[in-house]
Order: C-alpha cells, then structure tokens, then sequence
C-alpha cells in the first residue's frame, strides 16, 4: 500500500500531528483526507519527494563477460580461464572464479593444480 503525506491547510496551526507533515498509509483507491484524523483540521495532501538510487551497470564486468563469452564460443577455453580467473581475482567474484575452474578443465589443465596457484581466498 502507498504512504500518502499531508499537512495542514493553515501552516503554523493544528495538533502535534499535522502541524508538521505525517505521512498515511491508504490504497491507492481511496479518496485522499480532508481533515486531520486527530483534531478534524483541514489537510492537504502534498507531494513526497522521491528518494531512489540509481544503479550504474559496470561496464568492465560487461567488457569482460563478453570477451569471455567470444572465447568460450570459439573453444578457447584457456583464454577465457585466463581473463575469467584474472577478473575472479581482481573482483574477488566466486562465480568468475568457478567459471574460471570450469574452462581450465576444458582446455585440459588438472584442477587440483590450478587451485594450489589460486590467488583468491576461498
């Protein structure tokens, strides 16, 4: 359910409640409040100001992802391990680094070794 702010019509005046801004929860198709709950007072609904994030894709780890996928696509699995393991350890992403493993078997390397060479902290 949405969270409605109002106040009073006449600033400077009414009960603790509406003499500042107080927020309602209501649904969406209720009428809005005319009066205070708690003394009666006219009120007005106001607009709330917004308050988001926005969340910027990175565009390295697009980069990446890419020319790992060309690499897969192409059966270069030693390069993709290489780029996916080198990223795991710059980022210290798991799942890049699972990835990594996964293309190293591929192109033939025993996993065991590799792992003893990790330089990510499992």
């Amino acid at each position: 359910m949405p969270i409605y702010e109002y106040e009073t019509k006449k600033q400077g005046s009414g009960c603790p409640r509406c003499i500042t801004p107080f927020e309602i929860i209501q649904g969406m198709g209720d009428p809005p409040l005319s009066k205070c709950p708690d003394c009666g007072q006219s009120i007005k609904k106001i607009i709330s100001s917004c308050r988001a994030a926005v969340m910027e894709p990175d565009t390295e780890n697009g980069r990446v992802e890419k020319r790992i996928k060309e690499y897969e696509k192409n059966n270069m699995w030693s390069h993709a391990a290489e780029l996916a393991d080198k990223h795991s350890a710059e980022t210290s992403n798991q799942a890049m680094r699972s990835r990594a493993l996964d293309n190293y078997k591929k192109a033939g390397y025993n996993p065991s070794s590799i792992e003893k060479h990790s330089n990510v902290d499992d």
